[in-house]
């Protein structure tokens, strides 16, 4: 369900049992719509996350804090001038709106007390965060500044007097009254139309409830039960309540709080992960660079199949060396006798030079295109490299689910150099080294490369000359080591290599296709050429077994 106002309110309950009181030790902003707040409480220290982006706004609290950029920007450093040290002492939601309203108390620079307030406005593209000082009323600032070019009704800029989102002319979900759901408007798009701070769920709830008023109450004054409901594997709504409509056709994750089954559904939910974005970004960048190969490749065949068909100047300039005699100075062309086949043969001449000269032209024309086709050869090899390198670089950025791993991915670019490195301020965060890790039925471990860089580290480094090393055939895909312990190949059972091929098949290029082959080898068997582009490397004493990819989170 969308984040509504049933959703807020069970939201501020949450926040006033668990941070209200507390004290803001941290502010960051690690993207531009968001925030993490680092709350210190009597029960420990807490992270409150706030999001306004257009597809997944949101407010609750969080266990793991996004990376956070090597540079704090202007708002963000507006926010710890404000509210760092300050203490919590009211959180509450404005009316049935998606509104939240955290409110600070602190000492200014003089020693005074100062209140300001942090408003969240949950609404979709229109979401907003907004610090307002509560004496005067005025905005202090904006997470995103409205003008009046945007909006002329009402503008959310420092210094503005804060105006909250206009009502709408519908009842609030707290004020419904029992004659409110009248047959007529037993209807999810009607009670929506009628109702405020309820979602489409919400309201196909109360619709096909016997009694739609009462089930209201339950939803509002009942204990929360927080939940995720999946459809195939994917997350289609969440609620801090069972919803007896999805009860019988989703399968229902439960959850100890609200914020728990917030976190799951919006990590999990393909559309509002940050990953795809950064993802598509960063495919683009590839995706061109492949272009430009493959072109250059079509070039150089191109070029090369000429230079193999240069065998003719070398005979022109034979049979004009041998003929000089019966070639007439001035002429634009000569036949002459090929005495290795004794076929006549016609030889285009420059009218302009003397026999002698053209046969040395021709002799010059068949050593360039010999050593072009030399030269021609190595670039295309270098080429197909590169076309390699970038194929398996395009299918690590396919199988990414985090930022993180894309950023890594952007890291590995930059150091082969077909990205520019992006302008920063601050010192550059290093690349953190650590590999999916499965366990297979069988008890062994799997180590699965996220990118290059780490298929190499992964591979020369990390492995045991004993480990296993699989990797798809002939296909890009991450490099998957299974811990063998000490085994040798022929002590290992065949569930654990199968198991352990499927992961490799996973993520690899060929992840949506079926009887995918997948070469195994011991660590010792792979060698990395030198000067080798990341991630590629060359095997022998390969076997190869052709499974099923198998997704192992799954």
């Amino acid at each position: 369900m969308a984040y509504d106002g049933l959703t807020t309110m069970a939201m501020v309950a949450e926040l006033r049992e668990k941070i209200l009181l507390g004290k803001i030790e941290k502010v960051y902003q690690p993207e531009k719509e968001e925030l993490v707040f680092m709350v210190h409480t009597n029960k420990g220290n807490l992270k409150l996350f706030v999001s306004v982006s257009s597809n997944g706004a949101r407010l609750s609290l969080i266990e793991k804090a996004p990376e956070n950029p090597p540079q704090a920007s202007a708002f963000c450093m507006l926010m710890r001038k404000h509210l760092q040290a300050a203490r919590i002492i009211d959180i509450g939601q404005y009316e049935s709106d998606r509104v939240i309203e955290i409110t600070f108390e602190s000492l200014n620079e003089l020693g005074f007390t100062t209140n300001k307030k942090l408003i969240v406005e949950i609404m979709g593209k229109h979401s907003n965060a907004s610090l307002i000082d509560l004496e005067s009323g005025k905005i202090i600032d904006s997470i995103k500044r409205v003008a009046i070019d945007v909006n002329r009704y009402r503008q959310l800029l420092p210094g503005k007097l804060y105006e909250y989102p206009p009502a709408q002319d519908k009842i609030g979900f707290k004020d419904v009254a029992p004659e409110d759901f009248a047959e007529s408007d037993r209807d999810p798009k009607n009670l929506m139309a009628k109702i405020s701070g309820i979602s489409p769920a919400t309201a196909l709830e109360l619709a096909t409830s016997l009694d739609p008023y009462n089930r209201l109450q339950e939803m509002m004054n009942s204990s929360y039960t927080p939940c995720v409901y999946m459809d195939d594997d994917r997350p289609k709504e969440f609620a801090p309540f069972r919803l007896k409509e999805y009860d019988e056709s989703l399968n229902r994750i439960e959850f100890n709080t609200i914020s728990q089954a917030i976190n799951y559904y919006y990590e999990h939910r393909e559309a509002t992960n940050r990953t795809k974005q950064k993802a598509n970004n960063l495919l683009k960048s590839v995706d061109n660079a492949l272009s430009k190969s493959y072109l250059k490749k079509q070039r150089l065949l191109e070029d090369i199949n000429k230079a193999e068909n240069s065998d003719k100047y070398r005979l022109y300039g034979e049979l004009l060396t041998a003929n000089l005699h019966l070639v007439p100075a001035g002429a634009k062309d000569v036949v002459l006798n090929n005495y290795y086949d004794g076929q006549e043969i016609k030889i285009p001449l420059d009218e302009k030079l003397s026999p002698s000269k053209n046969a040395q032209k021709y002799f010059k024309k068949y050593g360039k295109a010999k050593t072009a086709l030399k030269e021609k050869a190595v670039q295309l090899e270098q080429t197909e490299h590169d076309i390699e390198y970038l194929e398996s670089v395009y299918t690590l950025i396919e199988s990414c689910r985090s930022p993180e791993e894309v950023e890594t991915i952007y890291f590995e670019l930059v150091e082969t150099g077909y990205l520019r490195r992006r302008k920063v301020q601050g010192k550059e965060k290093k690349l953190k080294m650590k590999p999916r890790s499965y366990i297979l039925s069988t008890g062994y471990q799997v180590l699965v490369g996220k990118n290059n860089i780490e298929n190499d580290h992964l591979t020369m480094r990390l492995a045991d000359k004993q480990d296993l090393w699989f990797h798809t055939k002939d296909i890009p895909g991450s490099h998957v080591v299974m811990k063998t312990n000490g085994k040798s190949v022929e002590q290992i059972d065949e569930q654990s290599i199968y198991e352990a091929a499927a992961i490799a098949a996973f993520y690899s290029k060929a992840s949506g296709s079926s009887k995918v082959p997948v070469d195994y080898v011991p660590i010792r068997y792979v060698k990395k050429p030198n000067g080798a582009k990341p991630g590629m490397v060359i095997f022998t004493n390969n076997k190869t077994v052709y499974i099923d990819p198998k997704d192992p989170e799954k």
